[in-house]
């Protein structure tokens, strides 16, 4: 088996039916750690039995105190310098496990990696189809979760971070049109009320033209119009996750008169 001398790091509760493809991915990996909060499908029979099997994994259980505290907790565990983050319903490519496996660390305080999303009636986009960077390689003493953010959790660097646009990771998730839409709502809230204490203000500017920027940017910048249907219900849902951000943002802005969420 490759031996990959780095930590992996995953937080995660109720993700049985992904956590087993991305252990997969991650073998050779000299420790992983897992933080699971509160898990009750399974989660974390499937985990002992990953540990019963032989593979690394320290499993901490521990409350929901937000994905950027719940994240640097993680981090922290880590014995390893260089620790790699993956969220459960994510996995490693065969060629970004061998990447890996020959990392040589320089002067970077953390390395980027392309992430590509499953698309439900497509599949994975190809390569002309863009996909976002996402820090994800760490030097545990040079990174820190921002512990100011609600949701998107970023990671706040003390020194340069590298992109490596070659191997990928991969996001598989199919969620239905409700179920995404439910997300969005959960999200749109945490990420206007970090808006909000940050002082912005929603306008019908930033309820028109943001959303619809974000469908031109995905839809047509990024390529997505080559995915066809799947595609455009992907920049749709991009561009609805905008406005519904900026829609709660402005009903925060009423005080007393805005109805209840």
């Amino acid at each position: 088996m490759t031996d990959i001398a780095l930590s992996a790091y995953i937080i995660c509760k109720d993700e049985r039916d992904f956590l087993g493809d991305c252990l997969e991915s991650l073998r050779g990996f000299r420790e992983i750690v897992i933080v699971d909060s509160g898990s009750t499908d399974g989660t974390l029979d499937l985990i002992r039995e990953h540990q019963a099997r032989g593979v690394p994994i320290t499993l901490f259980e521990r409350g929901w105190p937000g994905f950027a505290a719940q994240k640097q907790f993680a981090l922290e565990q880590c014995t390893h310098s260089w620790c790699f983050n993956l969220d459960a319903d994510e996995r490693l490519t065969p060629e970004l496990r061998d990447w890996l496996a020959k990392f040589r660390p320089g002067e970077q305080a953390g390395i980027a990696f392309k992430r590509v999303d499953y698309l439900p009636g497509h599949g994975y986009p190809s390569p002309s189809v863009h996909a976002q960077f996402h820090p994800r390689l760490v030097r545990k003493e040079r990174a820190r979760y921002d512990l100011d953010l609600r949701v998107h959790e970023g990671l706040i660097f003390d020194g340069p971070v590298e992109k490596v646009s070659g191997p990928r990771m991969l996001h598989y998730r199919t969620l239905s049109i409700a179920e995404a839409m439910r997300k969005a709502i959960d999200y749109a809230e945490l990420k206007a009320r970090d808006m909000r204490d940050r002082g912005r203000k929603a306008s019908f500017a930033t309820m028109t033209i943001r959303p619809l920027g974000r469908f031109l940017k995905y839809y047509l910048l990024q390529r997505y119009i080559l995915c066809g249907l799947p595609g455009l219900i992907y920049s749709v849902e991009a561009a609805i996750y905008v406005f519904l951000t900026e829609a709660k943002l402005y009903r925060k802005s009423l005080g007393p008169d805005a109805p209840p969420e």
